[in-house]
Order: structure tokens, then C-alpha cells, then sequence
């Protein structure tokens, strides 16, 4: 989401593009084609940078928030997944691959650091008030931890018995992660102070 210009920008994965859609006037003002199903989309605004992550080859395109011109790509392993963007560092944050979280400098496109899971991560959540990192890890069945200052993972929370648990969302506030599971169909609640 780019605040100060008011455009959304929406992964369409079976269409191997990325919408640019104008929130002001409600119509859609762009497409940025030949992707190969791209998963997740980051903006950071002080750049003008759009980081766009596709499982197809594993690729993140970067580009230029304007003009939609290509300037720059990472090549990960495979499965580039879900892009976050950290205001405070100045980082994108990219899941990819057999299990990591890439760690991106946003001014430049630079590959800084790779943070190392135990399988493929479906979805993470930054905090914004505080250095950790939610990562959810299905095929691991748990949430890892990531110290961001450390660049490692801290702990691990278990999701018990509930599988296929792909997406999550983090309120901060309350101290909540609820992560969706679809076998069996349930939303699992962990507590960030404790993962319970």
C-alpha cells in the first residue's frame, strides 16, 4: 500500500501480474506483466521501490515506483513467497525457498543477510514496536521467532495438531498472533509474551 499516492498493489497470481489499482478514483492504473506467479508485493515509500516476490524461479523484481521500470531482481532458490517491509530499518524481508527469510537493503536491492528455517515459510509478521519476527513454518508444524537484531531464529511454537496452517496476522496490542489452519479448519491464537 503506498499511503501518500493512494494505490494498492495486488498480487494477481493466476494472471502472473501485479495491479496497480488508484484508491482515489477506484479504477486500476497499471499491470506489471510477465511475472511468474507472484506471491507477494512490498513498497517502500522513501524509495519509490516496489519489491514483487514470484515462486515461479524463485525471483523478487524490484521496481521503480513510478514508471513500473524494472530495475533490479534477486534470485532465490525457489518459492519466493511473502515480502514485508521494515520502515524503521529500511529493510524488505522475503521468504524463500526450502526454509529462509532473505534479508533485502531497500535503497539499493542489495541481499544483506538470509535467515535460516527448518522448512518453507507460508507467511511472517514484523513487529513494528519491538525486533521479532513471526514466522509461520507449516511443514515444521510451529511459529518461528526471529530475532531480527540477532538474525537468528529464538524459539519455536508448536501449532499442536492443526495442519496447513498458511495464514497469519499479528495484533501487536493485545499481545495476539492468530495463524489460519485448514486441517482441521481452525484459527490457532498464540500468546507473543509466551507462545501459548
Amino acid at each position: 500500500f503506498d499511503l501518500a499516492g493512494q494505490r494498492l498493489f495486488i498480487c494477481a497470481l493466476g494472471n502472473n501480474t501485479v495491479e496497480v489499482l488508484d484508491l482515489r478514483k477506484g479504477t486500476q492504473v497499471h499491470s506489471i506483466t510477465g511475472l511468474g506467479a507472484p506471491q507477494g508485493v512490498g513498497y517502500a515509500p522513501e524509495f519509490n521501490r516496489l519489491f514483487v516476490a514470484n515462486d515461479k524461479g524463485g525471483v523478487c523484481n524490484i521496481y521503480d515506483g513510478k514508471s513500473f521500470e524494472a530495475v533490479g531482481e534477486l534470485r532465490f532458490e525457489d518459492d519466493a513467497d511473502n515480502v514485508r517491509y521494515d520502515e524503521a530499518s529500511q529493510k524488505i524481508y522475503v521468504g524463500f525457498g526450502g526454509g529462509g527469510i532473505a534479508v533485502v537493503n531497500a535503497r539499493d536491492g542489495k541481499l544483506v543477510s538470509s535467515i535460516k528455517l527448518s522448512a518453507h515459510p507460508e507467511a511472517f509478521q514484523l513487529e513494528k514496536n519491538g525486533s521479532r519476527i513471526f514466522v509461520n513454518v507449516p511443514n515444521s508444524r510451529h511459529v518461528a521467532v526471529i530475532a531480527r537484531d540477532k538474525g537468528e531464529v529464538v524459539a519455536r511454537w508448536k501449532t499442536d495438531l492443526a495442519l496447513a496452517n498458511f495464514p497469519m496476522a499479528l495484533d501487536e496490542a493485545d499481545h495476539r498472533l492468530f495463524v489460519g489452519c485448514r486441517l482441521p479448519s481452525r484459527l490457532v491464537v498464540l500468546n507473543t509474551d509466551s507462545g501459548n
